[in-house]
């Protein structure tokens, strides 16, 4: 099978030898959604702009919709549509507008542009407000328009760069549902997120990137099952010992690894729940009270954890860095 997106070798580097893209390969297959996650900064928009013909790889080859992108990347662009972080739809025009004026720059006849606008804008439940200024819409409303003027000349590939940041809770739900119908409909569809919910919950399949690289790929559900056993995060009272407390948890029968985070632990294990009192109870013996301790199934969360050696980094402003595994201090 064809694949939609094929990437082989991708590097970008920047003046003063900056490296944002390492060398990597994926590729995308017809009709489904493919998430590249990763935290800000791990190459994920970089890798957006080249596959869109927005900017030039260093070294690589990529391919979309069979068509090589510094070759022909007049014919890329015909078949894709691009939604980009931010929004570029003109504030001071009206939602249908904004639609009907990208349609006919890719050439459609002035009621063609006008009918997709039509279907567009009711498919993204946007119709009541077509005529309103876009300066008037919330964040979620402007996130559908941009998808909607996307969509507008019917492309096979559809970019979502960072589709949600910045939505609260609903709207972000709102446009998830948006993606799962179009990706329903046979769209094929690459999005960038930092959000591992989002992730998990949309994509067929996910490309992990960190600092450049592309360190995991699969399936959700078989990038979790690759961990084996359970994770079992612990919370020392005293967070000058969480190196020390490490030490000790690693020594223990049945304990896979253990990872500092932070002034948390995080210890792999067969048995998550039943494996917390001889956990806690091993690090009160050496004199470590725990102020917290939880058991989970593995997510896509400690799927970075482990392929990374740290934490996916957090959302909220000044969360605290994470520490390298064990081995490595």
């Amino acid at each position: 099978m064809t694949s939609a997106i094929a990437v082989q070798g991708l590097r970008k580097e920047y003046p003063h030898g900056v490296e944002a893209l390492r060398g990597i390969s994926f590729d995308v297959r017809p009709g489904e959604v493919f998430a590249l996650l990763g935290p800000n900064g791990a190459g994920k928009s970089t890798t957006v702009r080249i596959l869109t013909t927005l900017a030039a790889a260093s070294a690589g080859r990529a391919e979309v919709a069979g068509f090589d992108v510094a070759g022909a990347p007049d014919e890329v662009r015909r078949r894709i549509g691009y939604v980009a972080q931010t929004s570029g739809g003109d504030v001071y025009a009206t939602g249908r507008e904004n639609v009907e004026l990208q349609g006919r720059f890719y050439g459609l006849a002035r009621g063609e542009a006008r009918r997709r606008a039509g279907e567009l804008l009711e498919a993204f439940q946007l119709t009541a407000a077509a005529d309103r200024l876009v300066r008037t819409y919330s964040g979620g409303m402007k996130r559908r328009l941009d998808v909607a003027i996307g969509l507008v000349h019917r492309p096979r590939i559809l970019f979502l760069d960072e589709p949600t940041a910045g939505l609260d809770p609903e709207s972000r739900a709102a446009l998830w549902r948006e993606v799962g119908r179009l990706s329903q409909g046979g769209l094929t569809i690459l999005l960038t997120t930092h959000y591992l919910e989002e992730a998990d919950r949309l994509a067929q399949r996910v490309g992990i990137l960190d600092r450049g690289a592309l360190v995991a790929a699969g399936t959700p559900d078989a990038l979790k099952s690759s961990l084996r056993g359970d994770r079992v995060r612990i919370v020392p009272v005293d967070a000058a010992r969480v190196e020390e407390s490490a030490r000790h948890l690693q020594e223990l029968p049945g304990v896979a690894s253990v990872l500092i985070e932070g002034a948390a632990l995080s210890a792999r294990v067969e048995h998550g729940a039943r494996s917390i009192p001889a956990l806690v109870g091993s690090l009160e013996r050496h004199g470590v009270a725990v102020a917290e301790v939880a058991a989970s199934r593995p997510s896509l969360d400690d799927v970075y954890l482990q392929v990374t050696g740290h934490s996916f980094p957090g959302d909220e402003p000044g969360a605290a860095p994470a520490r390298a595994p064990l081995e490595a201090l």
